[in-house]
């Protein structure tokens, strides 16, 4: 049965500062924690200039900064050393591009395979790169917890700068942070790390550092001494620390003047083009979208719209979405999975070949052979939320209840664990760790949070023999275990469940619970279901984690027509008219009924608690948005359950 709560009026005080906006938009705003009138005046019109922060505010940048422009004035061999899903493989592209444009070409970029390397820096790629004469390596979206595989490359001569944004290891014993020893460490989840935002993902910490080069090199154009000055200190200690060269900043000053290479400087401002990638991945890693991550989304969607990427275009047919009408909806439902397919199915490398090249052709190809992976991929992990689904509920008729959902099989790919964990966490609302062996080694897993606890903090309260590795962020990670101790998985975080909650967490998992609370921004009729409505309800996306997608329920409506659409009839559509006396709504008294549907992606007649039929009585919970699939937009109700 499912419940739900409207959420109380915002106070008077609130009420009257947000004067100047509509009802419903207070109230909206109010629950993002927005009371004052100036700052939602920031929240409805983000600002790039205002709302994105210093980079060199992070700690080790001007470090990293030196030795990039160290390596470009030097020719040497760069690879960047991206992680393969849709928040490194943009991220990657972001340097790509940036290296591209400067005119600096010896640089590679290197995807690592999810099955035959695994997250992370390996020892195999970096003995290759140490033959291959790479000097440099930056990592993008890993690089924190690989402290073995570091301290091999600096070892070799292979200076490592890490861009990252999972948290780092803890020492269990002292409690401190394990921080690689490369040579430059830009996470901003480093205690010590003094950036007034802590939310970056990968891809947005990926773009800081080409903002923070861009900065030095247009210093260095413009005459000023800030390149010089700046660019100078890590390398003086650098050189002195090999004895090579003892020299002072104004030496150094002199030979950037006459050995500098002659270098494509962007305009100010061209960085902005990038941003389409750090969109794409701030959506895609279901970061926060509060702060700087809102400002960076906001403005990553204007350059999505617009994106003259070959192989994104061709991505958005394949999908079916209109490019000029993009929304965060349409990121993160159709073409992250896409870009994620390649290192589930098939070659990484090819996800960031298309989001690179400039060749029409080739955006094609590949951007076909990445919805083919796509399609393959939907019926296995249907199949596997399948038998996790019908596996857990044996489990809790074996036993009363259960804190979290612990799954795994040998044939699972270790790839789609986190998409089945996903639904998992949103029909158990559990902590979910899911573990499979199919193409790797090892036995890997994924799991997810609901909110309840920090899963990193969770793995890292387990007795230190269980996990081989792992890591992550709060709501989500990644393990790998042995087969010695796969069979006592559940009760070692179990164990340690116990321990960070101290007994207090949420009740267990048990068989027959009652189904979730929903918490209800307002109550609407069908009169309110207008342009203007949503126009208001606009104002605040982009909608994710954070700022959640306005929730809203309609009562007492009568089902005029049902219908099912889609391959094999996998969707659901609801035409209906109301019925009951409405109270005066929080957006309008008009009573005009609106002929606006409701749909259900995923969703069949049978799967709810009513009857799905014409003249039968429902109450309806869903989001209001817009729908451009036709040439002429339409507004439609987006279901999330019927009663």
């Amino acid at each position: 049965m499912t419940h739900y709560r409207i959420r109380d009026p915002i106070p008077e005080s609130a009420d009257a500062a947000l004067a100047e906006y509509s009802p419903l938009v207070r109230a909206l705003l109010f629950r993002r924690g927005i009371s004052e009138a100036e700052d939602a005046r920031k929240f409805l019109a983000p600002d790039y200039t205002r709302d994105t922060h210093d980079p060199f505010l992070m700690k080790d940048m001007e470090r990293a900064v030196d030795r990039i422009l160290e390596a470009i004035e030097r020719g040497e061999r760069i690879v960047v050393y991206n992680d393969y899903d849709c928040d490194g493989i943009p991220g990657g592209v972001i340097l790509h591009d940036f290296f591209q444009k400067i005119g600096h070409n010896n640089f590679t970029n290197y995807v690592p395979h999810r099955y035959s390397e695994g997250y992370g820096l390996n020892s195999e790629a970096i003995e290759q790169f140490r033959v291959e004469g790479v000097s440099l390596v930056i990592t993008v979206d890993c690089g924190i917890t690989d402290v073995a595989e570091v301290t091999q490359a600096q070892g070799s001569g292979i200076d490592v700068i890490i861009t990252d944004h999972h948290l780092p290891l803890v020492d269990q014993l002292s409690g401190e942070q394990v921080i690689p020893a490369a040579y430059a460490v830009i996470n901003n989840k480093q205690r010590d790390d003094g950036y007034p935002f802590k939310e970056l993902c990968g891809a947005g910490t990926a773009f800081k550092l080409v903002q923070a080069v861009l900065m030095r090199l247009r210093m260095g154009a413009s005459g000023g001494e800030g390149m010089s000055r700046l660019g100078c200190s890590a390398r003086h200690e650098r050189e002195t620390e090999r004895g090579v060269l003892e020299a002072t900043a104004s030496e150094y000053r002199s030979r950037e003047r006459s050995n500098a290479p002659n270098l494509d400087i962007p305009k100010e401002g061209w960085e902005k083009w990038l941003l389409d990638m750090a969109g794409l991945a701030t959506i895609a890693d279901m970061v926060p979208l509060h702060g700087e991550n809102r400002t960076l989304v906001h403005f990553g969607l204007t350059v999505l719209r617009k994106s003259p990427r070959p192989g994104f275009q061709q991505l958005l047919r394949r999908a079916r979405v209109a490019q000029r009408s993009l929304t965060e909806d349409d990121v993160g439902f159709m073409v992250a999975p896409r870009i994620n397919a390649a290192s589930r199915m098939g070659e990484p490398m090819e996800a960031l070949r298309l989001l690179a090249t400039r060749d029409v052709l080739e955006g094609g190809v590949l951007a076909e052979e990445l919805h083919a992976l796509n399609e393959r991929r939907k019926g296995l992990v249907a199949g596997m939320v399948r038998e996790a689904r019908a596996r857990f509920e044996e489990y809790l008729r074996e036993r009363e209840a259960r804190l979290l959902v612990v799954l795994g099989s040998p044939s699972w790919m270790p790839g789609l664990l986190g998409l089945a964990a996903n639904s998992l966490v949103e029909e158990y609302q559990r902590p979910v760790f899911l573990w499979g062996r199919a193409g790797s080694e090892t036995i890997k897993g994924s799991c997810r949070s609901d909110g309840s606890v920090n899963v990193v903090e969770l793995m890292s309260a387990v007795r230190a023999d269980v996990f081989l590795d792992f890591g992550g962020h709060e709501r989500s990670g990644g393990f790998s275990i042995s087969h010695e101790y796969i069979h006592t998985l559940e009760a070692a975080l179990e164990e340690a469940h116990g321990k960070i909650l101290g007994g207090e967490g949420l009740a267990p998992v048990s068989a027959g619970a009652a189904g979730m609370i929903h918490k209800v921004d307002a109550e609407l009729s069908l009169a309110d279901l207008s342009w203007e409505t949503y126009r208001e309800i606009a104002a605040l996306a982009p909608f994710g984690i954070g700022n959640p997608k306005p929730l809203f329920v309609l009562r007492d409506l009568t089902i005029t027509r049902v219908r099912t659409f889609g391959r094999d009839g996998g969707h659901l559509e609801i035409r209906f008219s109301d019925v009951g006396k409405y109270p005066m709504s929080i957006t309008s008294s008009r009573t005009t009924i609106s002929p606006v549907p409701a749909v259900g992606f995923f969703m069949k007649p049978d799967g709810f608690s009513v009857a799905l039929e014409q003249g039968a009585r429902m109450n309806l919970l869903a989001h209001l948005e817009a729908s451009y699939f036709r040439t002429t937009p339409e507004l439609r109700l987006r279901i999330v359950d019927i009663f």
